[in-house]
């Protein structure tokens, strides 16, 4: 069944246009949580550059989103987008009349008929899921909806405290939400403020979704990475600090076995450096000179562990910049493609104008000057 639903997904890619949904990150090529995160905050940074600024980060949580999923409403979506009659017809037969039970050792319960929600461990649901949600799009060019699969984060762009668009585009959502028989959680949904100003106008006002108010927080894990309110990454790499301490003693423990050294590197790889390496070119460039040396101790206490050369943090954030610009600049249809422009030379590429440190260290900044550099003169 697996085998034929990919079948079905690939046949299902072919009838879509590669612009659909742009800012949905999640079950694409060339799409992770890393594009998502950096455009999120490059966003942000560039509005921040500007005088009397500041931006609103409301992080949304849904309640079983897979499971809300209504597939009358869902094949009407794809109808509209010019899928064939015959392929809805197949899909909505897949997603009703599901017969499920639970099963405990020698123990079932009843057999329940599902007709609701995209079937959890399957290879279509995801994909699915993201179509049923691909026109939950800002209502506003100052405010922005990204997403990664259920993960739902709307930012909005203020200047002058003129807040009517956000507060507007959040009342949308809750209504898309309520029309599309997602269950909105208020209690866990958080909002993030980031405002630099000197002089900032009394507390900001909170948002009220469906009667009750979005609790305010100073940091959140937003796709992993954690961000706070000044933008700082203090929270960030020293929680990924720790769990890679915490992994050094399982490699000692494999180095007191005498396993081989190739073992060693693997498992250093696998478990350490891909924690340390975390959306590296999200947030290394803006990361303090304390911070940098934290995460450098971690790879030489893991070097005379292995009794090899391993590569720096500094070292593996360059790669991942240029790898990452390199597959943007090849995708047309990434949404973070337009920032990479050639000059009039046709060697180089654009710099964009930064006022602070904040934007010019973040990604696509540092992404454009090392193109520069590795450029042929």
């Amino acid at each position: 069944m697996k085998c034929f639903e990919r079948l079905v997904l690939g046949h299902l890619r072919d009838f879509l246009p590669p612009t659909l949904d742009p800012h949905q990150f999640a079950y694409r090529s060339n799409r992770s949580t890393e594009d998502a995160v950096s455009i999120a905050l490059h966003s942000v940074l560039t509005h921040l550059d500007k005088q009397n600024t500041y931006a609103r980060m409301l992080f949304v949580d849904f309640s079983s989103a897979f499971n809300t999923v209504i597939p009358s409403k869902l094949i009407s979506k794809l109808r509209a987008l010019d899928i064939n009659t015959s392929l809805c017809n197949w899909i909505m037969d897949f997603l009703t009349s599901r017969p499920q039970h639970v099963r405990s050792g020698h123990i079932r319960s009843t057999t329940v008929t599902l007709n609701t929600g995209v079937p959890q461990g399957c290879v279509l649901s995801p994909f699915l899921y993201s179509l049923f949600t691909h026109d939950c799009r800002p209502m506003y060019g100052s405010n922005s909806v990204i997403k990664f699969a259920d993960d739902t984060t709307v930012i909005g762009l203020i200047d002058n405290n003129e807040e009517t668009a956000y507060r507007e585009e959040v009342q949308h959502l809750a209504t898309w939400c309520t029309e599309n028989n997602l269950l909105l959680n208020t209690t866990k949904t958080k909002e993030l403020i980031v405002d630099f100003r000197r002089e900032r106008r009394g507390s900001h006002d909170p948002i009220h979704i469906n009667g009750m108010t979005v609790q305010p927080v100073t940091s959140f894990k937003f796709l992993g990475t954690h961000i706070s309110e000044d933008l700082s990454w203090s929270i960030n790499t020293s929680s990924l600090v720790k769990k890679a301490h915490q992994r050094l003693f399982f490699l000692r423990t494999l180095k007191k076995n005498q396993l081989p050294t190739t073992i060693l590197l693997n498992f250093y790889r696998s478990t350490i450096e891909s924690i340390l390496t975390s959306c590296l070119t999200v947030w290394y460039g803006s990361c303090t000179v304390a911070e940098r040396k934290a995460m450098q101790r971690v790879v030489k206490t893991a070097q005379r562990i292995t009794g090899t050369p391993l590569p720096s943090i500094e070292e593996i954030q360059r790669k991942h910049c240029l790898r990452r610009a390199h597959s943007i600049l090849k995708d047309s249809s990434h949404p973070a493609h337009e920032l990479f422009s050639l000059l009039p030379s046709g060697r180089r590429f654009r710099l964009p104008r930064t006022r602070t440190s904040r934007l010019r260290n973040s990604f696509f900044p540092r992404a454009v000057s090392l193109l520069n550099s590795s450029a042929p003169p």
